[in-house]
C-alpha cells in the first residue's frame, strides 16, 4: 500500500483514498446525529434538511483537513471555520442535543488548520460555544460532559500533530539543502583536482612534444624516448582523473617530487630538490595537501616563470599551535602571476585550509616563492608526541 509522507499531499489517487480512510475513521463519532436522523421521529422535511446539513458539514470538514497544513492564514481557512461553526450551531439548535458533537470537529479542525498562536485561542472559544449551546438546549447538559474533554482535548492535540508535520516539513526541506551544498563540495573538489592533475599533466606533454618535435629530424631515438614519456604521463593522467572522480586519490609527497624532477628537467629548469623524506608520523591530509601544493607550484614554473633554477625545500618547524611540515618552491623566473592569485591558488589556499594549513605565495628578489604550511602530526598524536625543529 502507497504511503504518505507526513506533511507531504497526496501525490496520486491511491494515496488520496489511504488519507480519506484515516480521515473517515474519525468520524465514527458521528453515528449519533445518523441515529437521530433515522429513529429521531422527525418529520420527512426535517431528515432531508438534516441529512443535507451533515453531508455538508462532513464534506466542507474534509476539504479543510485534507489541506497540507504549513500554517498559511488565507481567509478561506477563516471562512470554513466560520461554516463548520454555524452549521454546528444550527443544527444543534434545530435537531438536538445529539448534534451536538459537530462541535468536537471544529474543534479539531482549528488545530488542524490554524497556527499555534491563533489555535490556542480559537480552540477555548468553540469550548466556550459548544458549552453555552448544550446549556441552551434540551438535555444538553448530560452531553457537555462527555463532548467538552474530547473537543478541548482533541483540538490541542492536533496543534500538536501540526507542528510535527510544520517540523518535519522544515527537515525534510534542511536535509534537501544539506545534499545540494555536499554536491556543490562535491563539484568544487572535483574542479580543483582535475585543474591540478591536468594542468600538470598537460604541461608537461606540451613541452615533451616539443622536445619530440625538435629532436625528430637529427635523433629519432631521443624523439622516441620523448614520445614514450609523453604516452606514460597520458596513461598516470588518466588514472588519476579515474581516481579523482571516485574520491579516492591521495597524492604521496614522495612521488611528486620525481615527478617535479622529471617535469623540470624537461623543461630545462635545473631542479634543487630534497632527498625523499620520512613521513611516516606526518597526518595523511597533511602529506597530501603539501602534495598538491607542490604539484602546483611546479606546473606554474614550467608554465609561466621562464626560470632557469627551481628550489624545493621541505623542513620541520616547531611553532606555537605545534610541529608543522613547511614546503617551499622558489624559482629565479621573471614571470608568474602579475594579476593577482589564479584559479590553481585560490584551491590550493582552500585546500591547505582545509588541512589546518595556510599558503605564503608572492614575488621574491630574484623569482617568486611559494610556501605551504600544514601541520605535522594529527592533533592528537601532536599532544602525545611533540617533534622538534630540523631541517
Amino acid at each position: 500500500m502507497s504511503s504518505i509522507g507526513i506533511g507531504q499531499p497526496p501525490q496520486n489517487r491511491r494515496q488520496m483514498m489511504v488519507k480519506a480512510v484515516w480521515t473517515g475513521i474519525w468520524l465514527v463519532y458521528l453515528s449519533a446525529p445518523v441515529s437521530d436522523l433515522v429513529h429521531g421521529g422527525h418529520s420527512t422535511g426535517v431528515v432531508v434538511l438534516g441529512w443535507f446539513g451533515l453531508v455538508a458539514f462532513v464534506g466542507w470538514y474534509g476539504v479543510l483537513v485534507f489541506r497540507t497544513g504549513r500554517g498559511e492564514t488565507t481567509p478561506f481557512v477563516f471562512v470554513s471555520l466560520m461554516v463548520l461553526a454555524a452549521e454546528a450551531a444550527l443544527l444543534s439548535f434545530t435537531l438536538g442535543r445529539e448534534w451536538l458533537v459537530l462541535f468536537v470537529y471544529v474543534s479539531i479542525a482549528s488545530g488542524a488548520v490554524l497556527p499555534l498562536r491563533m489555535a490556542r485561542w480559537a480552540i477555548p472559544a468553540v469550548s466556550a460555544v459548544l458549552t453555552g449551546i448544550a446549556l441552551t438546549v434540551s438535555g444538553g447538559k448530560a452531553y457537555l460532559a462527555g463532548l467538552l474533554i474530547p473537543a478541548f482535548l482533541g483540538g490541542f492535540a492536533m496543534t500538536g500533530v501540526r507542528e510535527l508535520i510544520r517540523t518535519t516539513i522544515a527537515l525534510r526541506e534542511a536535509r534537501a539543502t544539506v545534499a545540494q551544498l555536499a554536491a556543490n563540495e562535491e563539484r568544487l573538489r572535483l574542479a580543483r583536482d582535475l585543474h591540478d592533475l591536468l594542468g600538470h599533466s598537460l604541461s608537461l606533454i606540451t613541452l615533451k612534444s616539443e622536445l619530440a618535435g625538435r629532436m625528430l629530424p637529427d635523433h629519432p631515438e631521443k624523439a622516441a624516448q620523448q614520445v614514450a614519456d609523453i604516452e606514460q604521463v597520458s596513461r598516470q593522467a588518466l588514472v588519476d582523473v579515474r581516481e579523482a572522480v571516485t574520491g579516492y586519490r591521495r597524492p604521496r609527497l614522495s612521488g611528486e617530487l620525481a615527478g617535479a624532477q622529471v617535469a623540470l628537467t624537461a623543461a630545462g629548469v635545473t631542479p634543487d630538490l630534497p632527498a625523499e623524506p620520512d613521513l611516516a608520523d606526518v597526518a595523511e591530509e597533511s602529506e597530501s595537501a603539501l602534495a598538491w601544493a607542490l604539484r602546483e607550484a611546479i606546473t606554474n614554473v614550467v608554465r609561466h616563470s621562464g626560470a632557469r633554477r627551481c628550489t624545493v625545500e621541505l623542513v620541520r618547524r616547531q611553532t606555537l599551535d605545534g610541529p608543522m611540515l613547511e614546503l617551499s618552491v622558489e624559482d629565479d623566473g621573471s614571470g608568474g602571476s602579475g594579476h593577482g592569485p589564479g584559479n590553481g591558488l585560490t584551491g590550493l589556499t582552500e585546500r591547505l585550509e582545509k588541512a589546518g594549513g595556510a599558503l605564503e605565495a608572492g614575488r621574491v628578489r630574484h623569482g617568486f616563492r611559494l610556501v605551504a604550511r600544514v601541520p605535522a602530526q594529527a592533533p592528537f598524536e601532536a599532544a602525545d608526541h611533540p617533534v622538534g625543529s630540523g631541517a
